[in-house]
């Protein structure tokens, strides 16, 4: 197929080059000027050539095009989104001149953008789809390389409208990953796992990463007994909202579980256990203004407080947890964030209806910012 991805940096370079050695045509498209420049402009100068590592197996993938160029999506039968989400509303705006009816948009991972795609690209036939998490876990070691620490094994994916979701799942499989299918995008939204390992690990990291500089790894060390308890009152706050949107409740060590083990009857926090003591973890993070809170907490907590106050349930830790990050980087995340407002209450309900759920809590948009 003729494949589109959005963002040019760890993931969504690795992706590229994942899908180009299954061979796929793919266009990888810069969305901005900033990050990783000096890898983008190695894949330019080489002809998209990229170096992909996965242990000691070194594979040479070539990207068809490598571009800045949002025209590129025209005619990709899917657009894979590998952009922070603080900037998918602003993308999916520049994003319509270009897409057109019958395309399949897949957010990796998209805290709920379903809703912006309805209220910004409504008038087109598109498939959305949104991802847990990403499908492998990297980092650029250098320009034109990427080093692979882990696949998923399982990749949970909810598409929408129902009534497109064979068609986007009959396009999803031609890309080689091993999906599975959800109920709804609002499940992929809420079970996005940096919504709950980066916002408590970042938070709870703060005096070590500024006692070390970030030379430390966040997986390995931070999540103590005790800092697993903050994580599960969160996880819970996260299931309650969940449920009462009518999903089933579904702990973060679970959905980790099965996402990353092929054995489902492992104890889940012991996998997580493995999957964070991993020796190819990326140390840090080493700022505290880094993405596990810039991003998580304002897409992803500012989502869970207000979607539990649309629907009158306390979230009195995902609260607590946006007061001490913004206190501690001196920004306003909820002013920034994602809120039913800003996502649309009526584009919500559109997405809980099609799924049969009661849209009522929505149809009224809440007051709050």
């Amino acid at each position: 197929m003729n494949i589109a991805v959005l963002g040019a940096g760890n993931a969504g370079t690795a992706v590229a080059a994942d899908l180009s050695l299954r061979a796929h045509e793919v266009r990888l498209i810069k969305t901005s000027r900033h990050g990783h420049t000096e890898h983008f402009r190695m894949l330019q100068d080489h002809g998209g050539q990229m170096e992909l590592v996965s242990g000691a197996r070194c594979r040479l993938a070539r990207i068809a095009r490598v571009t800045d160029d949002l025209s590129a999506v025209s005619g990709c039968a899917v657009v894979i989104v590998y952009v922070q989400t603080n900037y998918h509303e602003d993308l999916i705006r520049r994003l319509k001149p270009w897409l057109g009816d019958g395309q399949l948009l897949l957010f990796n991972p998209g805290y709920l953008s379903t809703a912006y795609v309805l209220r910004h690209l409504g008038h087109l036939d598109l498939i959305v789809a949104e991802a847990e998490s990403s499908f492998i876990d990297c980092r650029i070691s250098r320009p034109g390389q990427v080093r692979i620490g882990f696949r998923n094994v399982r990749n949970p994916i909810g598409i929408f409208p129902a009534r497109r979701r064979e068609d986007g799942r009959r396009l999803l499989h031609k890309l080689g990953f091993p999906f599975t299918w959800l109920d709804s995008v609002v499940e992929a939204a809420l079970h996005n796992p940096n919504l709950i390992v980066h916002t408590v690990g970042a938070i709870m990291s703060m005096p070590r990463i500024e006692k070390t500089g970030g030379d430390y790894c966040m997986y390995h060390e931070v999540f103590t007994p005790s800092v697993w308890k903050i994580l599960e009152a969160l996880d819970t706050e996260k299931m309650d909202v969940l449920e009462a949107l009518g999903f089933a409740r579904l702990p973060y060590a679970e959905a980790c579980r099965f996402r990353n083990t092929l054995d489902l009857k492992a104890d889940a926090r012991a996998t997580f256990q493995w999957y964070a003591a991993m020796p190819e973890r990326a140390r840090g993070p080493v700022t505290v203004d880094s993405r596990n809170i810039t991003e998580d907490v304002p897409e992803g907590l500012v989502l869970l407080e207000t979607l539990g106050k649309a629907l009158r349930l306390p979230t009195p830790v995902t609260t607590a947890l946006i007061e001490i990050a913004s206190a501690a980087l001196g920004r306003d995340f909820r002013a920034e964030g994602r809120t039913v407002t800003r996502l649309g209450a009526r584009q919500i309900a559109r997405i809980l209806a099609d799924h049969g759920q009661d849209a009522d809590a929505f149809l009224t948009e809440p007051a709050v910012s």
